[in-house]
């Protein structure tokens, strides 16, 4: 096939850098912090509430996203449903906004606002994804997948940026990171900087997912809905029961579903993490997102041109060694300590950002971290991209979905009981070790197709 229109591309790009600020700013380095430090009781409490928020919304995902990816396939357009769940996104994000600190009756509309963005974001990008197909040649799906990665990194760590430097004032000078007073007359002590997280989602959304409406081709359509809903029903039964046909592409999403939940719980953790062990600010964790969203950036790049030189495989199968290693050695790093037996000055107020041995130590491996994600993100949905048969691609990014999120909930789950039951973050990140070992072996057995030249 010839490549789509470079409009259609940047177009279909753009929808990365569009949704990223809900994984960038609110998932991971302001918004989930401020709730386990500011709004929650304390940061082992919010963690745990997190993580079983994360887990409730993905339970929906899982439940539903094989059935809309049929119907999708079965109907052919893609735009309509990344309309319909885009606008979830936007109305989940901006109701956090109504979450303030020291005010528990803000906790339950907190976490439905999140749920809410969590199901449109995951479900607009499983129509996004299941264009890629129609827009460039299989041999070049790989760098078309570590682009709108990068694309999306670029769009996180850029939202980021305006936030630590425009909104978000600290409590103890009032001032942003770059001395300035927050726009907008926003409140340092009522940390209203951190809770704009949710409106600026909803509105960078809102922008920048315009082009793809504008310049990317949907698939014609090719029934109504009612018509679509019986079909898509009808074509999903027969893949479930002929999924011995497609052997190779279950296997894969066996083993996408086990590393991607160990995935999603590290990201949605890791923020809560360094808050509750090093007491940093958002302001800090928000430099250390940054650090990720350009490691993550470069990553994201270089794994989607090795994907296509040497496998989508073997570059997922790289990148969780590189993320176990982070993970494995995170645990051995404490408040006053590194590698157990290495004792060090622990942080106090005042001592400036990443002041400690291991404060400086994360900093590495939060970057070891992004530059391994971003190429196993892009990497697995290439992989589905030349495993899965076109006509049904839909389906079957619905199943991807699925498989990221069946035992999403698990992750999160098992990582906030673990918290609870020793009272203590690193436990929480423990099992996440497992997932990855258990994804890669399985993945191991999945034979695939050489690389184009």
């Amino acid at each position: 096939m010839r490549p789509a229109k470079r409009s259609a591309i940047v177009g279909w790009v753009l929808f990365d850098w569009a949704a990223q600020p809900y994984f960038t700013i609110i998932n991971t380095f302001v918004y989930a912090p401020f709730f386990a430090s500011a709004i929650a009781r304390n940061p082992v409490e919010g963690q745990a509430m997190w993580g079983f928020a994360t887990s409730a919304a993905g339970f929906a995902i899982a439940i539903l996203s094989p059935l809309l990816g049929a119907i999708a396939d079965a109907s052919g357009r893609r735009k309509p449903w990344i309309a319909a769940f885009g606008l979830v996104l936007i109305l989940g994000s901006a109701m956090l906004w109504l979450g303030r600190p020291g005010v528990p009756e803000t906790i339950a509309i907190v976490l439905i606002g999140f749920v809410l963005a969590t199901i449109g974001a995951e479900f607009a990008t499983v129509f996004n994804n299941s264009m890629m197909p129609n827009l460039v040649p299989a041999e070049r799906i790989g760098r078309l997948s570590g682009l709108g990665w990068a694309i999306g990194y670029v769009g996180g760590m850029t939202s980021l940026i305006l936030m630590l430097g425009f909104l978000v004032g600290s409590p103890e000078t009032g001032k942003t990171l770059i001395g300035l007073n927050p726009l907008f007359g926003l409140d340092p002590l009522a940390r209203e900087g951190d809770r704009a997280a949710g409106p600026l989602t909803a509105l960078w959304f809102l922008v920048f997912v315009i082009p793809l409406f504008l310049f990317t081709p949907d698939v014609p359509a090719r029934m109504g809905m009612k018509d679509a809903m019986r079909s898509g029903v009808s074509s999903l039964r027969t893949t479930i029961l002929e999924v011995r046909q497609y052997k190779r592409v279950m296997t894969f999403l066996i083993a996408n579903m086990i590393y991607q939940d160990g995935l999603i719980a590290l990201f949605a953790l890791g923020g809560i993490y360094a808050a509750g062990v090093f007491g940093w600010s958002t302001i800090e964790i928000g430099l250390f997102g940054i650090l990720l969203t350009i490691t993550g950036t470069a990553g994201a790049l270089l794994g989607g041109r090795l994907d296509d030189a040497i496998g989508s495989k073997k570059v997922i199968l790289g990148s969780i060694g590189f993320l176990s290693f982070a993970v494995i050695t995170i645990l051995m790093i404490g408040r006053d300590h590194i590698f157990f037996v290495f004792p060090t000055t622990p942080p106090v107020p005042g001592d400036g950002f990443f002041a400690t041995v291991p404060e400086k130590v994360y900093l590495v491996l939060g970057g070891l971290i992004g530059a391994a994600a971003g190429p196993l993100q892009a990497a697995s949905r290439a992989l589905l991209c030349r495993l899965a048969p076109r006509e049904r691609i839909g389906q079957f990014f619905g199943l991807f979905a699925l498989s990221g999120k069946v035992t999403a909930f698990v992750g999160p789950f098992l990582a906030s009981v673990m918290t609870l039951a020793f009272n203590d973050q690193r436990a929480g990140l423990g099992v996440l070790v497992v997932m990855f070992a258990i994804g890669a072996a399985i993945l191991m057995t999945v034979k695939t197709d050489r690389p184009a030249a």
